[in-house]
């Protein structure tokens, strides 16, 4: 695990407070990059410049991931000193008890515990179900709620589990916020290999680590908005569904190892998805197939009905234990992945619209 890849998935950026993952990315990505950019709410973006034709302008691709991670936020605090809490994103409350949180309190990171009471003196041990987000609480160590404010803690602080990213098994990487920093690490080192081929592309390149997906792709949504690129692929994690008790006839089939994933259907352009397919055919790059019924779930549902339209496709990273503290994915998968991204974005020349052609 390289130096920047360890510092982009184990620096906290819950939905809403992305800004210190943002410039641990945009520090990378601006030493490949002819332009850099961020908008309002934190959204940051940096492109390589395509070769411009005698008429008219070189398309753009925008290659886009996600950079926040689920979390939690004070809610409440009790003048005995424990915290109650609210979700930020999807977070598992079945997951939740015993577990330590870093909480971005005004004066540095706090450290918190979920309680879990003791199963020797539950009463309901025998019968338990998963406990409702009100029913968590998180000691500080305070004895009262003067004691937490000393702490520099208040409602509305948000916090991150502390589970930092390690290595797992033959060829694995196990952590929280793998979804999505993971993504933006591959986008940024697509970036990279572009600008190591030394040769100026045919589109412009431009990469988008996008704020916001957790709660609506909210973040896509603005700045695909304000880019206006003429096509999109979306990177996201995606269920690898290869471990006991998944149901592949509900589920889909996706093994850890075997390639990133495309997605058919909804968002997913027919036209950009089949460039992906022979790409990853050309280039002998595994690659896994997905349906999407009525929405993705991904950035991609916000990005493809932009203004007039942006032909968009998605392409996904296998991941086991979504949303958890424990989410794991395969290395070759990551390599795999930035190949793919890396080629597909060379592909790209002013001849490609993409465009249905029904007259």
């Amino acid at each position: 695990m390289n130096a920047f890849l360890k510092k982009l998935l184990n620096t906290p950026s819950p939905t809403g407070f992305e800004t210190r993952g943002q410039e641990v990315w945009i520090t990378e990505t601006r030493k490949h990059a002819d332009t850099i950019g961020n908008d309002t709410y934190g959204t940051a973006w940096a492109m390589i410049e395509g070769k411009k034709p005698k008429n008219g302008q070189a398309p753009t691709i925008m290659l886009e991931a996600h950079a926040d991670e689920i979390g939690y936020m004070i809610k409440h605090i009790t003048k005995e000193g424990f915290l109650h809490l609210d979700r930020i994103g999807g977070s598992d409350a079945a997951t939740a008890r015993g577990r330590r949180l870093q909480i971005l309190g005004d004066n540095g990171p706090v450290l918190g515990i979920i309680g879990n009471t003791a199963i020797h003196i539950r009463d309901n041990k025998d019968d338990e179900k998963a406990p409702k987000i009100h029913e968590l609480y998180v000691d500080v160590g305070a004895s009262n709620a003067k004691e937490v404010a000393k702490l520099g803690l208040r409602v509305g602080h948000p916090a991150v589990y502390t589970d930092t990213a390690e290595p797992f098994g033959k060829n694995r990487l196990v952590g929280r916020a793998l979804d999505n920093r993971i993504g933006g690490y591959i986008i940024a080192q697509a970036l990279k290999a572009i600008r190591a081929t030394g040769e100026q592309p045919a589109a412009n390149i431009l990469v988008l680590n996008a704020v916001q997906e957790e709660i609506g792709g909210l973040g896509a949504k603005m700045a695909t908005y304000r880019l206006q690129p003429d096509i999109a692929i979306c990177l996201d994690v995606t269920h690898a569904t290869d471990t006991p008790g998944i149901d592949h006839s509900k589920h889909g089939n996706v093994v850890l190892g075997d390639g990133p994933t495309v997605t058919h259907g909804t968002c997913n352009h027919p036209n950009v998805v089949q460039r992906i397919v022979d790409v990853a055919q050309k280039q002998k790059i595994p690659l896994q197939h997905e349906s999407s019924s009525r929405y993705s779930g991904t950035d991609t549902d916000q990005i493809y009905h932009q203004r007039a339209g942006t032909p968009s496709a998605l392409v996904s990273l296998p991941l086991r234990y979504m949303h958890s503290a424990v989410e794991t994915i395969d290395l070759q998968d990551v390599q795999h992945t930035i190949e793919l991204l890396t080629a597909t974005a060379l592909s790209i020349t002013p001849k490609d619209t993409f465009a249905h052609q029904l007259t």
